[in-house]
């Protein structure tokens, strides 16, 4: 007979640790998670109050009604009192132990010189076709502790992970990625341990490259709060995964991410070598629109070495490649990569060339940025924000120091809503234009505004 659990509960805490209900929690297997509570004397009628659920929505789940949504989820386990990381639903204590995620500085430091040559090496050696999946891959890769599998896995289990990537990755667009970035690690905590499962040959492709894209998205929302050395761990698994997938263009897409780190670390050089890899990917899959990302990002690392011939030819081919490219047939990873991005880009680049050697680049930054601000809406608010921020930082190169203001705090109202490093860290070079300009009261007042963002 089972125990009453805390606070009246017909369910005993330990009933969650039993292995078979872990594993049926652990797949989200809901139906197995009632028929397992019948077993030990649970009502339907008991677990329909506690869930907020009807008897016929439980009566159809134990007959095999699958549930996907992660809001009903989340609040049947919240309702039944199981642990949310044991669903893969939220970064608990448990989830911590199961995910394999770097915690920054908690053993001896290698130099970042050290890490970033190790990540080239293996990066290349994916690149190039090595079989490296499950190998030890270096000292920038965290050891992940082996989780219980389910039995078997279908196209149901794989296209739950793409869903919540998507989902999760419109909430990183919106929001930055310190609003998401632990549920990211806790769905990877629920998807990997499907990876020892059985299952056919095509599903079991498709679950790598899904998986792949989860550690793709858990790199950058790693990256966008400052945790270089976790994106750095995701992002490697996530280039094995996508080799083992054989998704070319996915690579491609997280080389180019890993390069972006390394921009905003202000190493074009290494970044450079990262899209070069990357160019290698986009390449061998066909991807016009793949390639054009990859253009795009080399022409920035161009610009920021001060090498204008090779930044501009470049940039031309970013405009040829995406004129050529279906965005309606592209891979999700890629399709951000639209008119608006490239324009965005394009004001990017220029407005690096305005800052490191030639100011009259703001005549093409200027217009670029004006437009890619336009088209963006409500879901990409960090992509705006950055782009506000480089506008601002033009206008005020050309001498409008009154407009540049107005628009830097229009940058630092938006940075206000985000969770995200980044956004900050990219303010650095408006900042400094407008501390250069203490006699004007606004851009003295924008600097001001600036700092107190930095140190909250």
């Amino acid at each position: 007979m089972n125990s009453i659990g805390s606070g009246g509960s017909p369910i005993s805490s330990d009933t969650w640790e039993e292995p078979e209900m872990r594993a049926a929690l652990a797949a989200r297997e809901v139906s197995s998670v009632y028929r397992l509570l019948c077993r030990t004397g649970v009502s339907q009628r008991q677990i329909a109050a506690m869930t907020g659920q009807s008897q016929s929505e439980v009566s159809e789940i134990l007959k095999g009604r699958q549930v996907m949504a992660y809001d009903v989820l989340a609040r049947i386990a919240d309702g039944l009192g199981v642990p949310r990381g044991y669903m893969g639903l939220a970064y608990d204590e448990v989830t911590a132990v199961r995910v394999a995620v770097t915690r920054e500085a908690s053993q001896p430091e290698e130099s970042e010189e050290v890490k970033r040559r190790e990540f080239l090496a293996h990066a290349a050696a994916v690149t190039v076709g090595a079989n490296v999946l499950g190998s030890n891959s270096g000292s920038w890769v965290a050891n992940p502790v082996q989780t219980p599998a389910p039995g078997r896995i279908g196209m149901t289990d794989v296209r739950q992970v793409e869903a919540a990537t998507r989902a999760l990755r419109s909430l990183d667009y919106q929001y930055g990625g310190g609003f998401c970035r632990d549920a990211v690690v806790a769905q990877l905590s629920w998807g990997q341990q499907m990876l020892g499962a059985s299952g056919p040959e095509h599903v079991k492709q498709r679950l790598h490259v899904a998986l792949a894209d989860l550690h793709n998205l858990a790199g950058w929302t790693s990256f966008d709060i400052g945790l270089t050395d976790s994106a750095r761990n995701h992002f490697g698994k996530a280039l094995e995964l996508a080799k083992a997938g054989k998704s070319e263009p996915l690579v491609a897409n997280i080389l180019y991410r890993m390069g972006r780190v390394y921009l905003h670390k202000e190493s074009p050089d290494d970044a450079l070598k990262m899209f070069q890899l990357g160019q290698i990917a986009a390449q061998e899959s066909g991807s016009e629109l793949a390639v054009a990302v990859i253009c795009a990002n080399q022409a920035w690392a161009y610009a920021l070495m001060g090498h204008k011939e090779q930044t501009m030819k470049l940039i031309n081919r970013t405009r040829d490649e995406f004129s050529r490219a279906d965005v309606s047939k592209a891979e999700d990873w890629v399709k951000f990569f639209n008119e608006t991005d490239v324009y965005a880009m394009i004001g990017t680049v220029h407005t690096v060339l305005a800052q490191t050697s030639d100011p009259s680049h703001t005549k093409f930054a200027i217009p670029a940025l004006t437009k890619a601000i336009e088209a963006y809406g409500d879901d990409y608010l960090r992509s705006k924000a950055f782009n506000l921020s480089a506008l601002a930082t033009n206008h005020m190169l050309e001498g409008d120091v009154d407009h540049g203001a107005r628009v830097g705090r229009a940058a630092v109202e938006l940075a206000e809503t985000l969770k995200s490093t980044r956004v900050k860290d990219r303010l650095k070079p408006l900042l400094a234009e407008a501390s250069k300009r203490r006699n004007n009261a606004d851009a003295r007042d924008l600097a001001e505004q600036i700092t107190n963002l930095s140190v909250a």
